[in-house]
């Protein structure tokens, strides 16, 4: 299937980057997976206001402002479960830099942790440095194993919640947390898609290009300085550019004759694979950022596009209508040892490679004729579908823990960019503003 350029543009702009097409083939009804770890019971006694009036956002005293976010975090980490303490009868009469008696009354209900703090402002000067000091109480040694003292402006005081709540994920799991990680995506901006980059809770959305065309799916580099991404010039031009973030130094990748889509770099950065129809079909190529060789990976009379790399870099998975309609492919970094992953169903594409290496997320047809996400094991042993109800889901990409998913959907009408646990609970929405927003891609961890 060779793909001509005002078909791939309708394409990306809408649901998929591939074919949407009906068949009669039949469908298959899949399950959830389920968690495996058991969650640390934790309990978040308050965060103190400390001196100064509000929070620049406004009528929000800083203390209750960080206390939100650092919830709202320990509860998406999934490493913990939310404790009420003055639900199970705690009642803390001190927030100090010591441990209050009453911890030891929630250790022996079974609460694990407990996190305190305090913060203020120096005065009412908007401009003021904001202070925060962070505690933390273990129940297993009965004794504070934690201080953390953050200060900034008053634009840094979510950031600070976040990194708090980072350093109590690393404590406990020695990995880092997702709380300071940020999501790529497109968004609508008047008859143009442009980047833009958010927190990874949907807060402080942040434009990165402007010109008045299209700019589509964006992919982090493996430092999450920059961006690589297809930048439509026009609509016979579809150039892989990259995008330094603090900057905007800007830089074309691959400028080949046709269309150059689908950019994917290597976890080590080395590499960029990505899809191109310079020689007449969309097929799949690798280049090696350091050197600029580029090596075709794929000969097929057939469509090849959204390549995914392996944690490894060894394998790549991608999209290809091969055998008919589009399914997922795996393959050799260098082309060889190709295979058919999806067998179930008609329609399956725009696979992305867990950060663990034990599941491939893809978009496929449910029974219900919805496009939905499933998850599928690299061995094709396990294939469960993650997400249900109406409109189309889209566009799956991993959280560096591999517990969530980021991904598109127009289940409320629009296409909004929506999370999720990959135990397919948790939904949340995360995207409020603009009328078109999509094709999310989760940055490595800080």
């Amino acid at each position: 299937m060779a793909f001509r350029a005002g078909v791939i543009i309708s394409l990306c702009l809408s649901a998929g980057l591939v074919w949407i097409i009906e068949s009669g083939a039949a469908d298959v009804f899949l399950e959830a997976t389920r968690p495996d770890f058991q969650k640390i019971p934790l309990g978040v006694v308050g965060i103190e206001n400390a001196g100064g009036a509000e929070s620049p956002e406004g009528r929000i005293r800083l203390g209750s402002r960080i206390e939100e976010v650092l919830k709202a975090d320990v509860r998406r980490s999934l490493v913990f479960s939310l404790v009420d303490l003055s639900g199970i009868g705690v009642k803390v009469n001190h927030l100090g830099k010591t441990p209050d008696p009453s911890f030891k009354q929630a250790a022996e209900q079974g609460v694990s942790v407990i996190v305190w703090g305090k913060a203020g402002m120096k005065n009412e000067d908007k401009d003021a440095d904001v202070n925060m000091e962070g505690y933390v109480y273990d129940a297993g040694s009965d004794e504070m194993v934690g201080g953390k003292r953050y200060a900034g402006s008053p634009s840094v005081v979510r950031l600070m919640a976040h990194r708090f709540a980072d350093e109590l994920v690393f404590r406990y799991t020695g990995e880092p947390g997702i709380a300071r990680t940020k999501i790529a995506y497109v968004s609508e901006v008047g008859p143009a898609r442009e980047l833009f980059v958010m927190d990874y809770d949907g807060h402080d959305p942040r434009q990165v290009t402007a010109d008045g065309f299209l700019n589509l799916m964006p992919r982090w580099s493996p430092d999450r300085r920059f961006l690589v991404f297809t930048a439509y010039r026009n609509r016979n031009t579809q150039d892989i550019d990259m995008i330094e973030l603090a900057t905007g130094k800007r830089w074309t990748l691959v400028s080949l004759s046709g269309l150059n889509i689908t950019p994917a770099l290597s976890p080590d950065g080395n590499f960029l694979a990505f899809s191109s129809s310079h020689e007449g079909n969309s097929e799949l190529y690798r280049m090696d950022t350091r050197t600029k060789d580029m090596q075709r990976l794929t000969v097929n009379a057939a469509g090849d596009l959204s390549p995914s790399w392996s944690p490894s870099g060894r394998e790549i998975a991608f999209t290809s209508d091969r055998s008919g309609g589009p399914q997922v492919f795996l393959m050799s970094a260098d082309g060889s040892n190709v295979r058919r992953l999806t067998f179930e169903g008609d329609y399956n594409a725009a696979p992305a490679w867990s950060p663990r290496g034990n599941w491939i997320a893809y978009v496929c047809r449910s029974p219900k004729k919805d496009y939905k996400l499933c998850l599928i094991s690299p061995d094709g042993q396990k294939r469960v579908q993650l997400t249900t109800g109406h409109g189309v889901d889209d566009s799956p990409s991993w959280s560096p823990d591999g517990r969530h998913l980021v991904f598109s959907s127009t289940a409320d009408g629009k296409s909004q960019i929506y999370m999720i646990n990959t135990d397919g609970k948790d939904l949340e929405r995360i995207t409020f503003t603009g009328t078109h927003n999509s094709a999310p891609t989760w940055s490595p961890a800080s």
